[in-house]
């Protein structure tokens, strides 16, 4: 029996997860087991300060650090993993506009063919027939050092190959070694902040020997598998074309049939593999600081084509299932010995750039760019990568629009609603910038559509070992229900709400232009509550179309009061402003006790009059907080007002206060009035109602709205 089917570890590999952090006096880690799981490794320190919690950046104490979120302890990892997304995103932007690793690199065009056709296998295109070839895109890296750094460290190559195939762009983004230091993306960030240059000094450049790298992978014992790769001559290769490319992850191959493969893809140098002594490397840093970038160049550009196989390793879940390790680990490479590897393609680099800037400089290389017949795995290092790439092109290349530049750009044609942004270089037509739309139907372009047919579909599977969840781009049956809540929205609300409702929606619908667009919501309403679609056609002038069909018919739902303002409306002057119409000639100790029992009551009081300065009262003077023309009456919760018979009279001449009662009345306002008010209530049509009151009950009835006066001041729908 493995150590895995026993559940844990042997006592040779346990002892190094406990030992004592030097100094702390408490284990260096806290055993964590998971069902069927290898141990999980969390440093944790249970008597740390306030100062010492580890938080994200908003202050949100982190449990753990060392696992993404994911839907089983084998299942994709989730986008709501905030601390994962803060820590990539952070990590992501932290330079600019050099590549965070991978800065120093060399990139040559060639030329993909395919040599053993496996449609068996997957529908990807280049893999349908031998002979098919497409143009590809190759950059060569180091990892650890700046753009300025030498070639020859000892270091991990990066091994980047973008295809441009006639289905899109597919890059197959790896390195020249095929496992990694760490096993789920959120420790990325760790890793590389341990391996850069030390924070405090500034050194050393491109290098792995010193104390913060290895202080992190001497805690981190996923790491030896790598380090021993890193130690070993792998690390100072001869040059770039004498070395093995590997994609690390766990991928999937999908045929026409739905079916589905795991694979792991390497190439395969056909000048073999070769390298440096370590006496060698650091020499030749010395005298030529571009010696493998050199070699690239001239050898192509001396018609000494470098190229590589492309082969793989094929297995299913069955396989998977039976072996020590996991094959979503990408701490753990596939021997071999055990799966062969399959040769199916030649990559051949024939020609250098013309602008190392504009193409090896501005590449970019996305994970997530794959094509028809290829898919991911649940690998949690892949899929913090399938994030972190396009978000890290922001940064370093400025722009949404990076696919725009011509070394990015597919090959074949690419249309979707995508629009504006930084350095937009296209010029796209029309109106449609959405979708779903109809506007074929008024002949206008609709843009472009999904094709499901021969669209990128995601295999179904979620978890690789028969779990019973999938990954589907599908709702959830209850989420068919679009009308229910609705329904019961609708009739939640007082009658004139209601109408409220629908006079927005006519109104909305009579500034549209397209026939069809009105009659197609006209149609949906049907299923929220007939009397609206009938309202709402009439409001419009249209026959009512016929109803359309609901994915799931609805179901009656009691009225919830809460839904409705009206029903839960406080008849308050508290928080409440009152306008107060004043004039010269006004009683001011009425208006006096008027603003104080607005005040006392809440309310805050405005006084309006035709001037701003001095009004003078009978008993003194006020100064108006606003002028009659610029304060009106919609902008106060309710109005009243104080005048003499003599001003009354002017004000009646004046169009903005025969308006100010006006608009309150047609906004079912309270209207307080004194005795030579009249004259303006009359000729503004203010038809006394419960809302009309003398000023002295102005107070008890407060600023209510008096909705059953709607419908004498405007035709209802």
């Amino acid at each position: 029996m493995t150590e895995r089917e026993q559940g844990g570890m042997s006592p040779s590999n346990s002892n190094s997860l406990r030992d004592q952090a030097p100094g702390s006096g408490q284990p260096a880690f806290e055993d964590n087991r998971g069902e069927g799981d290898e141990l999980h490794q969390t440093i944790e320190n249970n008597d740390a300060g306030d100062g010492a919690y580890l938080t994200d950046n908003f202050g949100h104490r982190i449990s753990d650090n060392q696992n993404s979120l994911k839907a089983g302890s084998r299942g994709p990892t989730l986008l709501e993993d905030f601390v994962l997304r803060e820590k990539i995103f952070h990590f992501d932007h932290e330079r600019i506009p050099e590549r965070i690793v991978h800065a120093r690199g060399s990139g040559a065009h060639g030329v993909f063919e395919c040599t053993k056709a496996i449609p068996h296998l997957t529908k990807a295109s280049i893999f349908q027939e031998e002979g098919k070839s497409c143009p590809v895109f190759v950059r060569f890296s180091t990892v650890a050092g700046g753009a300025g750094s030498v070639d020859t460290p000892r270091d991990v190559r990066g091994f980047a190959v973008k295809f441009y195939t006639d289905s899109g762009n597919w890059d197959l983004v790896g390195n020249n070694i095929p496992v990694f230091f760490i096993q789920d993306a959120i420790k990325f960030p760790d890793l590389i902040h341990s391996v850069k240059m030390e924070a405090d000094r500034g050194y050393p450049q491109a290098a792995s020997a010193h104390d913060t790298f290895w202080d992190f992978v001497s805690l981190m014992p996923e790491s030896m598998h790598m380090i021993m790769w890193a130690m070993s001559d792998r690390a100072i290769p001869r040059s770039f074309r004498h070395i093995e490319g590997f994609g690390v992850h766990t991928f999937r191959l999908v045929n026409d049939k739905g079916e589905s493969k795991f694979v792991k893809f390497h190439w395969k140098p056909t000048l073999g593999l070769a390298s440096t002594t370590w006496d060698e490397a650091v020499k030749i840093a010395g005298a030529d600081p571009d010696f493998q970038r050199r070699d690239l160049f001239e050898s192509i550009d001396q018609g000494d084509f470098p190229s590589w196989d492309l082969g793989v390793q094929v297995f299913d879940e069955e396989w998977a299932s039976k072996q020590p390790y996991d094959v979503l680990d990408a701490t753990k490479l596939i021997p071999e010995e055990d799966i062969r590897v399959e040769i199916i393609g030649r990559m051949t680099l024939n020609r250098n750039v013309d602008n190392f800037f504009a193409e090896t400089e501005q590449v970019a290389f996305l994970p997530s760019n794959i094509i028809p017949g290829v898919d991911f795995s649940n690998d949690p290092l892949l899929q913090g990568r399938l994030f972190s790439y396009l978000d890290t092109q922001k940064s370093r290349l400025g722009t949404t629009n990076f696919h725009q530049i011509p070394i990015n750009a597919p090959k074949c044609p690419f249309h979707n609603f995508q629009r504006d942004g930084m350095m937009q270089t296209l010029v796209p037509k029309g109106r449609a910038n959405y979708e779903p739309n109809s506007l074929e139907q008024a002949g206008e372009d609709s843009g472009p559509r999904p094709t499901r047919s021969t669209g990128f579909s995601t295999f179904e599977t979620n978890d690789e070992r028969n779990d019973p969840a999938h990954k589907l781009r599908q709702r959830d049956a209850l989420f068919a229900d679009h009308y229910s809540q609705a329904r019961m929205f609708y009739r939640s609300q007082t009658e004139n709400e209601q109408t409220h409702i629908i006079s927005a929606i006519v109104f909305e619908l009579s500034k549209v232009q397209l026939a069809h667009v009105r009659r197609n919501v006209v149609s949906n309403l049907r299923n929220v509550d007939e009397e609206l679609a009938r309202r709402v056609a009439d409001g419009l002038g249209i026959e009512l179309p016929e109803k359309s069909m609901a994915q799931k018919q609805p179901v009656e739902m009691p009225a919830s009061d809460a839904l409705s303002i009206q029903k839960n409306a406080l008849e308050t002057l508290k928080g409440r402003k009152v306008g107060v119409l004043v004039d010269d000639g006004s009683n001011k100790t009425s208006i006096d006790k008027l603003l104080k029992d607005i005040k006392n009551a809440g309310g805050t009081p405005f006084l309006v009059a035709r001037k701003v300065g001095g009004v003078q009262l009978e008993g003194g003077v006020v100064q108006a907080d606003g002028q009659l023309a610029g304060s009106p009456s919609f902008l106060f919760d309710a109005v009243t007002s104080i005048l003499s018979p003599d001003a009354a009279k002017r004000l009646a001449k004046e169009s903005a206060a025969i308006q100010w009662f006006m608009d309150a009345y047609s906004h079912c306002k309270t209207i307080g009035y004194c005795p030579a008010t009249k004259i303006l209530l009359d000729k503004a049509n203010v038809e006394p109602d419960a809302g009309v009151v003398p000023v002295d009950e102005f107070i008890k009835v407060g600023t209510k709205r008096h909705w059953d006066r709607e419908p004498h001041v405007r035709d209802l729908p």
